[in-house]
């Protein structure tokens, strides 16, 4: 089993900025498109934002303009930069390909908006 490691949650004020980071297996990373996801405890896992092996990008309305997916594929490493948060976007933070994996699933990073 594959798993990808998030990284980069934590506690921040309404307003503020994060960004998440993803460890991805090379042999995957080349080959696939990223996606990140989040989840809040008694919903479903959502779709946030993808981004393609040619960096071409898709964005949850609920997030466009205020986050940014990005890809460094010299690092296998694919980005969220998460600007104006606000407490909507309190959740448990995944990546994982685009379609999604269930092997694939990591642990996650814990994103907290709060004053």
């Amino acid at each position: 089993q594959v798993q990808l490691v998030e990284s980069g949650g934590g506690l921040v004020r309404p307003g503020g900025s994060l960004r998440l980071s993803c460890a991805v297996p090379g042999v995957i990373f080349r080959f696939r498109t990223m996606g990140w996801y989040r989840q809040v405890p008694g919903k479903e896992r959502e779709l946030v934002a993808a981004i393609n092996i040619v960096g071409d990008t898709n964005y949850a309305d609920s997030v466009k303009g205020r986050f940014t997916i990005s890809r460094d594929n010299a690092k296998n490493t694919v980005y969220l930069q998460m600007n104006s948060l606000n407490p909507e976007d309190t959740a448990v933070y995944y990546c994982n390909t685009f379609p999604q994996r269930g092997d694939y699933w990591g642990q996650g990073t814990q994103v907290t908006v709060s004053s």
